[in-house]
């Protein structure tokens, strides 16, 4: 039986929410170059995909995390993503900014959420981890008890890992970057010779773009 992360890694693919390119690097928010680029957003417009992601986030949460009181959505990310979870769960949501919005309550949740309740943040995409974690740290603060977050999508950054230790938060993801160049060179998305490439830049992003001369 064919594994989730490969699954999801090639639907990903097939719709372009992923763009590989070792050729012509993108630029990513933090200013890192990078031969890849993720926005899962672009699953929301493909029903078939879509459903695919957020049945295996319900699966993932069902079998992790069978206490869940409430489903947390990022914003803006995982909002979509959030509620279908939270609808077919049939659990309250909300969803989180990582910092207060500007104007009117300056509310950091959006939603209704009682004192100690158990809540699941559903995430788009983990690069460092520290976008997502704020949220995490968000919810804690507001009283919630985070049992752990459940992602489409990650890079598999060391980084990442350390920071949700130290955080003491359980994250699972439905694919990965190894799974996502596997799939990509299995189906001729790329070449043997760009592998070496998209490797050296998963071993040190924030120096790759230099590495190259870019």
């Amino acid at each position: 039986m064919e594994s989730t992360e490969k699954i999801i890694a090639r639907q990903l693919l097939a719709i372009n929410a992923v763009k590989l390119d070792a050729e012509k690097p993108y630029t990513w928010a933090s200013g890192w170059r990078s031969p890849i680029y993720c926005d899962n957003r672009k699953t929301l417009s493909y029903p078939e995909v879509r459903k695919i992601i957020y049945e295996n986030l319900i699966r993932a949460v069902r079998q992790h995390f069978p206490t869940v009181e409430v489903i947390a959505g990022v914003a803006t990310g995982a909002i979509a993503h959030g509620i279908l979870v939270a609808e077919n769960l049939e659990k309250p949501f909300v969803y989180v900014r990582p910092t207060p919005k500007s104007h009117g309550l300056r509310n950091s949740v959006e939603g209704e959420l009682p004192a100690g309740s158990k809540v699941v943040i559903i995430e788009d995409l983990i690069s460092t981890g520290q976008s997502s974690l704020s949220v995490v740290e968000v919810l804690r603060k507001a009283g919630a008890d985070v049992l752990g977050m459940v992602a489409i999508f990650s890079y598999g950054f060391d980084i990442a890992r350390h920071n949700f230790e130290n955080a003491n938060c359980i994250l699972y993801t439905l694919s990965n970057y190894n799974a996502l160049i596997d799939e990509a060179l299995a189906c001729n998305y790329i070449e043997a010779k760009d592998v070496e490439t998209l490797k050296l830049w998963r071993e040190a992003p924030d120096k790759w773009g230099a590495m190259i001369g870019s």
